[in-house]
């Protein structure tokens, strides 16, 4: 998996778990989705966020050439 998807999956799961304890464990955890929102919206102007920067450091390949 690429970058650009491993992005969004993570970005997903933290936005349904932040959800998930804003309703249940406390309010101010919609504070977090709100965060991951700006976070991703800014990324598609700027094409860089910071988990972007983790995955690159860990190996997580940019693309990937199909045949």
């Amino acid at each position: 998996m690429t970058v650009d998807r491993w992005l969004r999956l993570i970005a997903g799961f933290v936005v349904m778990l932040s959800l998930a304890l804003g309703y249940w464990v406390n309010p101010y955890w919609y504070l977090f989705t709100g965060f991951v929102g700006l976070n991703l919206f800014q990324s598609a102007f700027t094409n860089w966020c910071p988990m972007m920067s983790i995955l690159r450091k860990v190996g997580v390949p940019d693309s990937v050439v199909r045949s």
